[in-house]
């Protein structure tokens, strides 16, 4: 019995191994949002890391997190670390292309709960009145973001994060 058991846990085990190994080797999360304001406006609250806090989606996960600037006031070199509960872990971004006021182009390395590294981006656009943006995170899948991927993907974690964050910048924005 006890054999048997075992063996079905093995079995399981490179069942699941496999199924990593067919996941991809990068992920992309995408999100997009009008918003009743100009690109300049909404740059603003992209551009400077301590703007950031209004509406960003993580900066209510854990109101004790602890953050520090460094390098640039705002734009190219502008650096953004955090420490907080399990829910924010640690990481550190540093803006590394800013073109006010149509794009933005960020080095995200979290540290905590794991290491990774990947690039974010927004993008805006002009739409009549206001501005199209849109957010997107690029990284590569390292192995145990494969594993997870057996049962959930990037998208699903971080995407309706991503859709928050755009709803309370489109709030604070055509304040």
């Amino acid at each position: 019995m006890l054999k048997n058991i075992s063996m079905g846990l093995i079995l399981v085990a490179v069942i699941l191994l496999g199924l990593a190994l067919t996941q991809p080797d990068s992920f992309t999360v995408q999100r997009s949002a009008s918003i009743k304001a100009p690109p300049a406006k909404v740059m603003a609250y992209l551009n400077d890391f301590h703007q950031w806090p209004a509406w960003s989606p993580w900066e209510k996960k854990d109101p004790n997190m602890q953050r520090t600037f460094t390098g640039a006031a705002s734009g190219k070199g502008a650096v953004y670390a955090w420490s907080g509960n399990r829910d924010v872990g640690q990481g550190r971004m540093e803006i590394i292309d800013s073109q006010v006021p149509s794009s933005l182009a960020i080095k995200l390395d979290f540290i905590k709960p794991f290491a990774s590294s990947n690039q974010t981006e927004f993008m805006l656009q002009p739409d009549g009145e206001g501005t199209l943006i849109t957010w997107t995170m690029q990284g590569k899948s390292l192995f145990a973001t494969k594993l997870m991927g057996v049962f959930t993907s990037m998208d699903k974690l971080v995407g309706k994060d991503f859709e928050k964050g755009l709803a309370q910048l489109k709030e604070v924005a055509e304040k």
